[in-house]
């Protein structure tokens, strides 16, 4: 049989082993690093918030600052995976923060808490970046919206399922003589552990290495993906210290930054919402309950983010896939907290945790075409930890506007007005000609020729 007769089969067996062995193993390990970075979510309406004496505002300090950690080893951690492998990388990054997320169970000051928040995002840094990286390492580019929209359905899913499960191991309150946020704290922190030891051994750090592929497939993917890097090795993408100071990249970590800020209000405050409703609305609702009802825009998020990613595979990604949802988004938060009441609120902060998280795949795909080698480690490093800047001033911001106005309404405004920018950057990147990722010409911020 003619070769080129097969390798359409090759193609479709090779992404689909990938979709199937990796896809599933890392963006478990996804959903186990935003479930430990978001469980003081959780704990603070919960026990800790009272129990440790804190205000809004210290509240949103002490989860912002996690990313203070995060940002400062982003940018070496990604160059670390990338010259030690990912395999070895992400086990190690792992076992780390899963160690000292197991040190929030006994935290009993709010300095010890601040200092905690902090080891973990430096524990944690690199992760998310790293593992983008490592998908993008895996598939061609035609593939990739694909390939990272099954992994960020982890991100949606992690409140989906983590706000019950959180919800029911804060309910086992007086287990061990620990409160319920404790012993939250620590049910969420010992699979990191697990997961992390099994990575070391499960993990494969590319396609030639990979003997769950046949002879075919690997020598298919290597060749697709080398031919990809030789077609981006004539700009600034495949060097690091030029990644760094390209405007593109810049451009996009502010987009992302303003994404972002969105992510972590909604992921840190939305408990603390729902726990008001029975002031604002005389509602009344146990503990699970309340998880319940945190988990509620998640699925419809997950099918949101599944369906545009779907449809940006199929078509090719756009900007637009990325500024239309920002902009719904940023229409549809300030919009939530003046509902009359808490189905309606649910209802449309579900509408922007759909916006948000229909965005981020698709965002993610628009870099990596022009970005590869140590330029795609430091490049995508850069873009998340800018982006992280947004993870620090989301709740910080939040917190301290609430505090000065009383209420979360001025608070969402900002959420509105950074996700507005967001969009308007996006759209504003080679407006004059909308190219979908599939085209292998590098992303430019001015028009640029068809490629021949």
């Amino acid at each position: 049989m003619d070769q080129r007769s097969t390798t359409p089969d090759i193609e479709k067996s090779a992404i689909r082993k990938v979709s199937l062995r990796l896809v599933p193993f890392v963006a478990l390990m996804f959903f186990i690093n935003f479930l430990d970075r978001t469980a003081i979510s959780f704990a603070g309406p919960n026990g800790l918030t009272k129990d440790l004496g804190l205000t809004a505002a210290q509240f949103g300090f002490a989860a912002g600052i996690f990313f203070v950690g995060y940002i400062l080893l982003e940018i070496p951690s990604n160059l670390a995976l990338h010259k030690f492998g990912a395999r070895r990388w992400m086990a190690r990054i792992m076992v780390t923060w899963g160690v000292i997320a197991l040190l929030f169970t006994w935290v009993s000051s709010v300095q010890g808490l601040y200092w905690l928040r902090f080891l973990l995002g430096v524990a944690e840094a690199g992760f998310f970046p790293g593992a983008i990286l490592f998908l993008s390492l895996w598939v061609p580019s035609k593939h990739r919206s694909h390939v990272l929209g099954l992994f960020y359905l982890a991100q949606p899913l992690t409140t989906l399922i983590g706000a019950p499960l959180a919800a029911l191991l804060i309910g086992a309150d007086g287990l061990f003589g620990l409160e319920g946020w404790r012993i939250m704290f620590f049910g969420v922190a010992v699979p990191a552990i697990v997961v992390g030891v099994i990575a070391w051994f499960y993990l494969t750090d590319k396609p030639a290495d990979a003997k769950w592929l046949t002879a075919a497939e690997r020598e298919w993917l290597s060749n697709e993906l080398a031919k990809e890097d030789r077609s981006k090795a004539d700009g600034h993408g495949s060097h690091a210290g030029k990644a760094l100071l390209d405007p593109r990249v810049w451009a996009y970590a502010l987009i992302y930054f303003g994404l972002v800020y969105g992510l972590y209000a909604l992921a840190f405050f939305l408990p603390t919402i729902i726990g008001g409703f029975e002031a604002q609305f005389g509602t009344k609702f146990n503990v699970f309950q309340k998880g319940l009802i945190t988990a509620i825009p998640y699925l419809p998020a997950a099918l949101a983010l599944f369906f545009w990613s779907r449809h940006s595979t199929k078509h090719g990604v756009h900007n637009w896939h990325v500024g239309i949802p920002a902009f719904i988004g940023a229409v549809s938060i300030p919009c939530a907290l003046f509902m009359q009441s808490p189905a309606a609120t649910v209802a449309v902060v579900t509408v922007t945790a759909c916006a948000i998280f229909a965005a981020l795949p698709n965002f993610w795909a628009l870099p990596s075409r022009f970005l590869t080698g140590a330029g795609a480690a430091a490049g995508i490093a850069l873009i998340n930890t800018f982006g992280n800047f947004g993870g620090f001033a989301a709740p910080f911001i939040t917190g301290a506007l609430k505090d000065a106005t009383g209420g979360y309404q001025v608070p969402m405004f900002a959420v509105g007005g950074f996700m507005a920018l967001s969009g308007v950057l996006v759209m504003s990147i080679r407006a004059a000609r909308s190219s979908p990722v599939a085209n292998p010409s590098p992303l430019s911020l001015k028009p640029q020729a068809h490629a021949k």
